[in-house]
């Protein structure tokens, strides 16, 4: 099977996200001379095993699902690191999904004041988006990564033999992540996804993983911090950020990030931006992956409003990422008014 290495230019810190079957296996490769301990920070259901050779090595388990992506799991992960005697010559490496790199990140960006991380992406979603770009964060009651830090890692590795463990729903929730990729590729002729019993399969998957890391490379090493192009990557984001919240995280991310990409398209539409046949791509991409393209329970606008403020790139009036003529960009004061017709005719 095919074997694909990109690499996050970023000077002296550029790291490499190596992606294949087995990759798991190469931690140790990575690790530097005078780590003397690696912290595992992980969850009880991946059961995924690393293996960092003769160096001593210790699992901590942070718990399942967004309820736990909070600032009191840090202080635990850190109080726990400390006990240990952690100490910048060590390693944390996450092992996980998106929830889980997040968190190893944040609590390696700040323990000490900082030591190195590796991440071991093991969803798709990881792998193609959450594990890449040193963006680290934990929740807050009143809105989703609300705090957080940039802290790049020294290597990530996808292993999409891990893949194979993941529940239906879970992968395809990752494929929400993957279709973004299709409307930020302005170059792109890559066809809609043929699925294998829900699934992408051998090298194809290998090149789907590697071809959205390489996107993703490219507009960090250009934008760490989201001073302008990063703010692309979260396409869909908006709208599936609220229907997160909503959903007390219920509606899983990536589902959210599909039926956020069909809503911009709506409004992309209702602003001039686009016609009815980009819509239609929107949909036909959407559907190759098998994604849903409404809000389950179809929440009212007045519902979602004051969730769409709390959004981080709100820095101006409500901020979308919106499709046009010359591809996606970032568009801020966003009408409400346009923004409520373009979602009634969503729902409906």
């Amino acid at each position: 099977m095919e074997r694909k290495t990109v690499t996050v230019a970023l000077g002296d810190r550029s790291y490499p996200v190596e992606i294949g079957f087995g990759v798991r296996h190469h931690v140790r490769d990575y690790l530097p001379e005078r780590t003397r301990r690696v912290a595992v920070v992980t969850q009880e259901r991946i059961g995924v095993r690393i293996d960092c050779g003769d160096v001593e090595t210790r699992v901590f388990t942070i718990g399942q699902g967004e309820e736990h992506k909070t600032l009191s799991t840090i202080e635990s992960l850190c109080r726990a690191f400390a006990d240990w005697g952690l100490n910048r010559n060590d390693v944390v490496v996450g092992v996980g999904g998106g929830i889980v790199t997040d968190v190893a990140g944040f609590a390696a960006s700040v323990f000490h004041r900082g030591m190195p991380v590796i991440h071991v992406a093991t969803t798709l979603l990881g792998q193609i988006d959450a594990a890449i770009g040193g963006k680290t964060g934990v929740n807050l009651p009143e809105g989703k990564n609300l705090v957080g830090t940039y802290w790049q890692p020294l290597a990530v590795l996808c292993d999409v033999e891990t893949l194979d463990t993941l529940p239906a729903r879970h992968y395809r929730a990752g494929l929400g992540e993957l279709a973004k990729y299709h409307f930020l590729d302005e170059a792109s002729t890559r066809e809609p996804a043929i699925l294998d019993n829900g699934r992408l399969a051998g090298d194809d998957l290998v090149d789907r993983v590697a071809w959205s890391v390489q996107m993703k490379a490219d507009v960090v090493s250009a934008d760490e911090r989201e001073g302008g192009r990063r703010a692309l990557l979260n396409y869909g984001h908006t709208l599936g950020h609220c229907l997160e919240i909503l959903s007390h995280h219920d509606l899983l991310h990536g589902e959210a990030v599909g039926i956020g990409i069909a809503y911009a398209a709506e409004v992309a539409l209702e602003m001039g931006r686009i016609d009815d046949a980009r819509v239609a791509h929107h949909r036909e991409i959407l559907a190759g992956y098998d994604l849903a393209m409404t809000p389950p329970g179809s929440p009212s606008f007045a519902d979602i409003t004051p969730l769409l403020a709390r959004d981080k790139k709100a820095l101006d009036g409500i901020t979308f990422i919106l499709d046009g003529q010359s591809g996606c960009e970032v568009v801020e004061k966003v009408d409400l008014d346009v923004l409520a017709r373009s979602y009634e005719r969503f729902i409906s």
